[in-house]
């Protein structure tokens, strides 16, 4: 196992940040950690990289115990914070210089992680220059520069444009292929993107624990569609594999479907022989999102 966590617990004064936590992981695995603002995710990845020490409770990293091992489990990860210290007035290879000299491994891992992570075109640069997506692609070669075997990435695509959050997803994916990841995120679709298993805590305790593939298999489709007139819902009611009808505002509506089947050109169908046009046309399934709500519910995100 990557990752063990044995009943952790963790208190800040009176609040009770972790409460009996405990998972594992294995190698290869991207597994995502949703929770709410103040759920203790960032809290428990901070012990994991022994910034912090649990109450109670055991947590090991490839094998070595974050209280007892802490050079060996700080050799063995690379760790991301959700906002991460850099030196902005270096260039992004001297950065990664002082990054290897930490750890004492060869130069060659420069140049290895600027190819790894895209960062050649921006090389030239300082920190203190490179866009929001750069930085996050500098902080991810700094936590790969000594070949760890676990990541631990904390909200990592936080404030990113789409293109950047696709590229760095990407470079997430390529990583995951032979290392461990715990992926701290609020972000549905990041899971959904990238992870292979979720974690789920509220209120210091860990509330559910599933793999995907798994939840792909009990999820409701959800085609949202967008007329150029009103429909009585009684009408959308009778198409076949509906299990809800909701109008969402306007002429925009939400059908839910019990089948795998993809059910928008069924839709599109619909509207074609009624005489209407669609104005947008998407499927999305909501299976993590509800399950997220239902245990998280009357938290901030």
């Amino acid at each position: 196992m990557s990752i063990k966590v044995s009943q952790i617990s963790k208190r800040f004064g009176t609040q009770l940040a972790l409460d009996n936590v405990s998972f594992s992981t294995h190698k290869g695995e991207v597994v995502g950690f949703l929770g709410p603002n103040g759920a203790g995710k960032s809290t428990l990845m901070k012990i994991l990289t022994t910034n912090h020490k649990a109450d109670t409770g055991v947590a090991e990293v490839n094998g070595f115990d974050v209280l007892a091992q802490p050079r060996q489990v700080q050799r063995s990860v690379g760790y991301l914070p959700e906002h991460n210290p850099m030196y902005l007035e270096l260039y992004i290879k001297e950065y990664l210089e002082f990054c290897r000299s930490v750890y004492g491994v060869s130069r060659s891992r420069i140049q290895a992680v600027i190819d790894q992570t895209g960062l050649g075109p921006e090389v030239h640069k300082k920190i203190g220059q490179l866009s929001k997506g750069y930085r996050q692609r500098v902080g991810l070669a700094a936590a790969l520069i000594h070949e760890p075997e676990v990541l631990i990435l904390d909200e990592p695509t936080t404030g990113l444009d789409p293109n950047q959050l696709l590229e760095i997803r990407k470079l997430i994916r390529e990583a995951g292929k032979e290392k461990t990841i715990l992926l701290s995120t609020h972000i549905m679709k990041e899971v959904e993107a990238v992870c292979d298993r979720v974690l789920i805590i509220n209120n210091g305790a860990l509330v559910a624990d599933a793999t995907m593939d798994a939840l792909r298999k009990d999820e409701t489709q959800v085609v949202e569609v967008e007329f150029d007139y009103r429909v009585e819902e009684v009408l959308l009611e009778r198409l076949p594999h509906v299990a809800s009808v909701k109008n969402t505002g306007g002429f925009v509506y939400e059908l839910s479907f019990t089948t795998s089947k993809d059910m928008r050109g069924v839709v599109f169908d619909f509207a074609h022989d009624n005489q209407l046009k669609t104005l947008q046309l998407s499927r999305k399934t909501k299976n993590l999102e509800n399950l997220f709500t239902e245990l998280t519910r009357g938290e901030t995100v």
